[in-house]
């Protein structure tokens, strides 16, 4: 089969598309026959050689894929050949086939398309398990979503308007910052502008933010933590902003805050079933029935996906790019 890949760590230029084994269905996996994937943030520091793949994962980048399943391990029940799906992946989605635990498969979504499909298991499940099981976000809260208009920043703004949160977002543009609003986020920050901290503090009348999700790690914690309020919860998912950075702990004991850091991608097997079934279970009625949509900002061929990886280290994006693979 044909699958990108890195060559050696480096820019987008390093993707190589070349012939590579078959993955072979193992106890309790299928085999995907890959439609689309999509890009993440993740697959760009792969491609930079600082975020390898797990043990025993696919050296190819890709965290999510949708397709169709071409063959069924020993141990599989309730999926069959023929069977469309979209999947959670630690890695192998830019192929034409892809191996994939049977407890990180999920249905396609009625009204959405397979190839679309490809735009929801690894966002899903990041915002889910961080914004609503970790941090436990509830009904009347104020979130504060960095990065509103990118792929996670998309989902969680619909997520939590879905169950009644009050959604604050920060973007670099007003035309960012518009498409967010249309999604339903209530308050808008430019960052390139507006101090967030001042401006979540000036939106809540001084309370802060009930939970923040971060995408930028050392950059921000100390603003995070300024813009928490008393028991606030902040979730840090992503480093573009650093891995080193000084808190103040007797403001964050002030506030009886909490922070915390995690990554869907290492998780175990069974760790990862458990996320999948509670998102199948919470949010995938919620996108049959409309409410939650894939936000998709461009479709490219897989043999395209350095321009995919430039599109997103440029930040001109809302929503998700995605590779497609077979029509």
């Amino acid at each position: 089969m044909k699958a990108m890949v890195i060559r050696s760590p480096g820019g987008p230029e390093v993707l190589e598309l070349t012939d590579v084994p078959d993955p072979q269905a193992g106890p309790e996996e299928v085999v995907l026959e890959v439609t689309a994937a999509a890009v993440n943030r993740a697959d760009l520091l792969q491609r930079q050689g600082q975020y390898p793949p797990p043990e025993g994962a696919s050296p190819w980048p890709g965290l999510e894929a949708s397709g169709v399943i071409s063959a069924v391990g020993s141990g599989v029940s309730g999926w069959s050949i023929g069977d469309q799906a979209c999947a959670l992946l630690s890695g192998g989605g830019y192929a034409e086939k892809v191996a994939v635990p049977v407890g990180q498969l999920l249905p396609i979504p009625r009204g959405v398309s397979l190839q679309d499909a490809a735009a929801l298991p690894e966002v899903v499940c990041t915002v889910w398990s961080n914004v609503f099981l970790l941090a436990g976000l509830k009904r009347g809260e104020l979130l504060l979503i960095h990065g509103g208009a990118s792929g996670i920043g998309t989902m969680t703004i619909q997520l939590a308007k879905s169950f009644g949160a009050r959604v604050a977002v920060t973007a670099g543009s007003p035309d960012k910052l518009a498409r967010c609003r249309e999604l339903g986020a209530d308050v808008l920050i430019d960052y390139r502008q507006q101090d967030f901290v001042a401006e979540i503090h000036k939106a809540s009348a001084g309370r802060g933010a009930d939970v923040i999700l971060d995408i930028m790690g050392a950059a921000y914690l100390t603003r995070n933590v300024d813009a928490l309020a008393v028991q606030g919860r902040l979730v840090i998912i992503g480093l573009q902003g650093g891995v080193t950075a000084e808190i103040n702990l007797r403001t964050l004991l002030g506030k009886r805050a909490s922070v915390h850091a995690t990554a869907l991608r290492p998780q175990s097997r069974a760790e990862k079933a458990a996320i999948v079934a509670s998102v199948r279970a919470h949010v995938w009625p919620l996108i049959e029935h409309g409410r939650i949509v894939p936000v998709v900002h461009a479709r490219l061929p897989l043999s395209a996906a350095a321009e995919a990886h430039r599109i997103l280290e440029g930040s001109t994006h809302v929503g998700k790019v995605l590779l497609t693979v077979r029509p």
